[in-house]
């Protein structure tokens, strides 16, 4: 595998697992809860995802041939808390989620060196990749955040338990090398 073909596999694989990682936090709390701000400076979990769902449209529709930042995409509405329900704030995840690996799915190594543009500033097609691969976890991070912030009950960890690294690392180096892949439980 050449190490384009590499980078575009491991950023399928990063992004899925953050994708993850907001699903298992939304999960764990009341649809309610979703639309609810820790104060007024900060964003609900909707928001959040409306914003990190409307940028992924923005940027991977028509990828290769336009710029990432279409003329149809008002950022500052995707801070608006307009949805009302899980199903419509999954349904607004999910569309992101679509554009952005149907247009990873769509890439060849020859792909990789081309020139995209966002908000006419170029960029290699990898370094456009990197530079989604930062953003989304950013937010992700934020959606986790509140989540737990939110939650009334006991949060199930996303990553290693508190105070459970020790049993954690015991049960990985009790493993043959090679067993799982790092993005398995990162």
């Amino acid at each position: 595998m050449t190490t384009d073909q590499n980078l575009l596999e491991s950023s399928k694989k990063q992004f899925l697992y953050y994708k993850s990682l907001g699903e298992k936090a939304m999960s764990q709390i009341k649809d309610e809860q979703l639309f609810q701000q820790l104060n007024e400076d900060s964003n609900s979990v909707a928001s959040i995802v409306k914003h990190i769902s409307g940028n992924m449209l923005s940027r991977w529709t028509d990828f290769l041939t336009s710029d990432g930042e279409k003329e149809w995409r008002n950022r500052d509405s995707e801070f608006e808390n307009d949805l009302t329900t899980r199903a419509q704030v999954m349904e607004c995840w999910n569309k992101g989620w679509d554009s952005l690996m149907n247009a990873l799915n769509g890439l060849t190594e020859q792909d990789m060196m081309k020139v995209v543009y966002i908000r006419n500033e170029g960029h290699t097609v990898t370094e456009a990749i990197i530079r989604q691969l930062c953003h989304y976890p950013y937010h992700i991070g934020q959606l986790i955040y509140a989540a737990k912030a939110l939650k009334e009950t006991h949060w199930d960890t996303l990553s290693i338990a508190r105070n459970k690294s020790k049993d954690y690392n015991a049960d990985k180096f009790s493993q043959e090398k090679g067993q799982r892949h790092f993005t398995d439980n990162i």
